[in-house]
């Protein structure tokens, strides 16, 4: 796990933006984590942390080193946000602010006074970025990564998924959406200097991120889902292999290094081109493999079994 890079000051193009953030757990957070490394200036308003612990956000009370890692330099404030005393420490930061980032349900945002209506009428300058579940009308719908990914067809079997792609996806839209409102707010027009109102929906990330399966690419019968011989994962004398030789040229290489005609890499969906590459391949240690890969330039990475 590494720490968010932050670059210096004359490759910081936010540099002199204030983001201030009520958004919890993945999806927020890791948003902000970009915006810090692109030099803005972030601060974050949790709720108070229940008694003994340091935190409110589930992050940081599930996965105390993720959390470490996307708060690192992060200034977090505590506040409970349905006290009069939560709400004067939210608008007195609200009033130095560019860009809030929230992850509330419209309805709970409604009852602590931050619908987008009345925030624009009280602060025109802000931009507001909504992080939610769903879009429009199904922004109250509960629900979790798991769910989203279900629901764009990323969840195979009984397997979980490998990575928290909605919420990763997320957060990139999210990053997105900021750049999106700082750029709108500075167009000339009747509306330069007002701020904007966008909403990111992590099931429209996951269904973004899907859209590869979607169009047929990974599935069985795709190219980049196993109907290339050569790119597939495939096991090795000690380990795996993820082999990527789909171009032609690259497919030219490894046909030739399994000792398969030239012509064979003109026929890399037949089953005795993938049964010969398999073949092979299982004879060839992880250092043949990466010393073969430098050797020949053939793409490919050497996993443990």
């Amino acid at each position: 796990m590494t720490a968010a890079h932050h670059p210096s000051s004359s490759a910081a193009p936010l540099k002199g933006v204030r983001v201030l953030t009520l958004a919890l757990n993945l999806p927020g957070p890791a948003a902000v984590m970009r915006l810090q490394a692109m030099g803005a200036k972030c601060t974050k308003l949790e709720p108070l942390a229940p008694s003994g612990m340091s935190t409110a956000d589930p992050m940081g009370i599930y996965k105390p080193a993720a959390y470490e890692v996307m708060h690192q330099g992060l200034k977090v404030l505590q506040a409970d946000l349905k006290s009069e005393r939560g709400q004067a420490a939210l608008h007195k930061q609200l009033v130095q602010t560019d860009v809030l980032i929230t992850s509330f349900r419209p309805s709970a945002l409604v009852k602590l006074g931050l619908a987008w209506k009345e925030l624009h009428k009280r602060y025109p300058a802000l931009c507001v970025v909504s992080i939610v579940g769903a879009p429009g009308e199904r922004a109250e719908e509960p629900g979790h990564d798991l769910t989203y990914q279900a629901d764009s067809g990323l969840v195979n079997g009984l397997e979980m998924p490998a990575s928290l792609y909605a919420d990763m996806g997320g957060s990139l839209f999210a990053t997105e959406a900021v750049l999106q409102a700082l750029l709108l707010r500075q167009r000339p027009g009747k509306a330069q200097g007002k701020g904007v109102f966008h909403e990111v929906a992590l099931c429209d990330a996951s269904s973004y991120l899907a859209l590869p399966r979607a169009w047929g690419l990974t599935l069985p019968s795709g190219d980049v889902g196993g109907a290339h011989a050569g790119y597939k994962v495939y096991p090795c004398k000690n380990g795996r292999v993820a082999l990527a030789a789909l171009e032609p040229h690259f497919a030219v290489r490894l046909c030739e290094a399994a000792g398969l005609p030239k012509q064979a890499a003109t026929h890399m969906h037949k089953r005795s081109t993938h049964e010969a590459i398999a073949q092979f391949l299982a004879l060839q240690t992880r250092a043949q493999l990466e010393k073969l890969a430098n050797s020949k330039d053939i793409p490919l990475h050497t996993l443990p079994r």
